[in-house]
């Protein structure tokens, strides 16, 4: 059996996943290639977050003369493949700058760079906390207010969003490395299309043909994520969204374009909406404010992320 490791080890392994960083951020010189037509340039582009390759991130900065809210996007693709220029798939960049709120998109460590950590979806996990805290620690230079700060994300990186919006604060106070005395707390979270539970036991009652989740866990195979679901038990109870979630949690959004299904999801598995009612049960039982949308969905207010987000971050 692998020992449940406490919030003080899980601080430390961070530490030593991510070594102290500090650099100035560098003023974009053009909108990279890359980016969508519609995302305007980033202020900031490629500012390091941490010693690896991908730990890089780009930064919007609002126009205000007061510190403005900050959403962070985490790009989707199973923590196999993406980049940070697929942020116009899961916001508006233009629309929340309009809005008087920065945004930032980040890179992480994919798991073909992590597959020596146990388990390995710790990297991306721990890069995008590591990412919300560096950002913090540049707060005042980036005008962003460090009490309004969300994250918002696409299928893995939507599931990397309701693990930061859920987990623990990994502030170290005592940490050499200031970056790391920041807290990793949201005040909100946008998930589009996420995997919102990763116990194949519980997403096999949701969704009877889902085979999604065993590579965070170095497995091969579905059917070897489920013989080996009572061996690595600690592992599911410590980065499954759901089995982390609290009723001091933050208010949750969760968007899916495939309506739930009873028992017969037809289509796309991974992304379907039985993922979010799921979740929303359990958040309504724990009174977090919560919206769920899909098509059609009965009780939907809002009929994007870019929406909530800004009516959860403007101030009133």
């Amino acid at each position: 059996m692998i020992p449940h490791p406490s919030k003080t080890a899980l601080t430390g392994l961070l530490s030593l996943v991510v070594t102290s960083f500090s650099v100035q951020p560098v003023k974009a010189q053009s909108k990279p290639a890359a980016y969508h037509e519609s995302v305007p340039a980033p202020t900031f582009s490629d500012i390091r977050y941490g010693d690896g390759p991908r730990n890089v991130l780009d930064f919007w900065q609002a126009s205000s003369d007061e510190p403005t809210p900050l959403v962070v996007v985490i790009h989707g693709g199973g923590w196999n493949g993406g980049s940070k220029e697929l942020l116009h798939k899961f916001v508006d960049t233009q629309q929340l700058l309009d809005a008087g709120i920065s945004v930032a998109a980040i890179n992480y460590r994919l798991m073909k760079h992590s597959r020596e950590l146990e388990p390995p979806v710790r990297g991306p996990l721990y890069d995008a906390a590591r990412a919300v805290q560096y950002l913090r620690s540049r707060a005042d230079e980036l005008n962003f207010d460090k009490s309004r700060v969300a994250a918002a994300g696409g299928s893995a990186g939507a599931c990397t969003s309701l693990w930061l919006a859920y987990h623990d604060d990994l502030a170290d106070p005592n940490s050499k490395d200031p970056v790391l005395r920041e807290s990793t707390r949201l005040s909100c979270v946008a998930a589009l299309r996420a995997q919102t539970s990763l116990d194949p036991v519980q997403m096999k009652t949701w969704i009877p043909k889902v085979t999604y989740g065993a590579h965070a866990f170095g497995l091969d195979s579905f059917e070897t994520f489920l013989a080996e679901r009572e061996n690595i038990l600690p592992w599911i109870e410590e980065y499954s969204p759901y089995a982390l979630l609290t009723a001091d949690d933050p208010a949750t959004y969760l968007y899916y374009t495939i309506k739930p299904g009873t028992g017969k999801n037809k289509g796309d598995y991974t992304h379907s909406a039985s993922f979010g009612t799921g979740l929303l049960e359990r958040l309504q039982e724990l009174e977090v404010p919560s919206e769920l949308y899909y098509p059609e969905s009965p009780n939907a207010v809002h009929q994007n992320a870019t929406d909530y987000l800004i009516s959860k971050l403007s101030k009133k």
